[in-house]
């Protein structure tokens, strides 16, 4: 799983693995260590959802999925979900699940478990 963060908007990109684990586990963590800190970004799917919702606490961003969206999601062709939380002020923040994809270009990192881009030309 990886993250991207920009301005008020948080991006998740999973690989097949990772959307199988949650499908079947229902959670998802990564951490990034910072010596004696650390940086935790997590996936749960959740019954009590029904959109895309964040919250970030104590140095780690969770994103809640609706349960529905991730049954079959790992074999089919939706690329992802996208939402949107609005805090007042005219602020929000932007949330977006997605598959995965290769690469085009060459990449160093290891892409074996990634969905195959479907901008790919044979």
């Amino acid at each position: 799983m990886k993250i991207r963060i920009q301005r008020n908007s948080v991006r998740f990109r999973l690989s097949r693995t990772d959307i199988e684990k949650l499908t079947f586990e229902g959670y998802l963590e990564e951490v990034t260590s910072f010596g004696d800190a650390s940086f935790i970004y997590a996936v749960k799917k959740s019954n009590d959802v029904s959109e895309l919702s964040a919250e970030y606490l104590n140095g780690k961003i969770l994103l809640r999925i609706p349960e529905h969206l991730t049954t079959g999601w790992a074999d089919n062709n939706v690329v992802g979900y996208d939402g949107e939380m609005s805090f007042g002020n005219n602020e929000s923040l932007k949330l977006l699940i997605e598959k995965d994809f290769k690469c085009l270009d060459n990449v160093t990192e290891d892409q074996s478990d990634n969905y195959e881009n479907p901008a790919k030309t044979c």
